[in-house]
């Protein structure tokens, strides 16, 4: 990873704690760019790495904003374990044996939008599960994954072309 990313990556970080602490409009909103961030790390990073990433990503918003340790890290992990699969399920496998980065200029919009709501959708589902289980109905959480979907798929367009490198030449 260079040193451009891995400093876009903290921002982002940091953008993600300052949406969970002072962006919260309605209980049906929940406004998450950590997905499309996984999603984003580049592709000659192992799986294992990417786990790793994921997971301390969570834990650190987690920590420093949701107030509960875990969700967003036991979210996180489903997103990085699909990763690869879904990257070469859309884009073939060419990312994987080229090394490149998933872009909206090489892959078109069409493909990055639609892993981009796939991984985001996944985040959301595992999320609001762990964050309702039991006490909130099931309309409560499908209108919450619904809103949150959209606003989240919206911020997360604007977030790929910062993170993929390729797209500011």
């Amino acid at each position: 990873m260079n040193n451009r990313f891995v400093l876009t990556y903290i921002l982002l970080v940091l953008a993600q704690m300052l949406l969970c602490n002072y962006f919260h409009f309605t209980p049906y909103l929940m406004l998450t760019i950590l997905p499309v961030m996984v999603f984003c790390i580049p592709t000659k990073v192992s799986p294992f790495w990417t786990l790793i990433i994921a997971f301390f990503t969570g834990l650190a918003v987690d920590y420093f904003a949701e107030g509960i340790i875990g969700i967003n890290a036991a979210s996180l992990l489903p997103v990085a374990i699909i990763r690869q699969p879904l990257i070469k399920a859309i884009f073939g496998p060419e990312p994987f044996e080229q090394e490149e980065n998933i872009t909206v200029k090489k892959y078109g919009l069409a493909k990055v939008s639609l892993a981009i709501f796939i991984i985001t959708l996944l985040f959301l589902l595992v999320y609001n599960i762990a964050d309702c289980a039991g006490t909130r109905p099931f309309l409560f959480i499908l209108a919450k994954v619904a809103l949150s979907l959209f606003a989240s798929y919206v911020l997360s367009l604007l977030v790929v072309n910062l993170l993929s490198h390729d797209d500011r030449r």
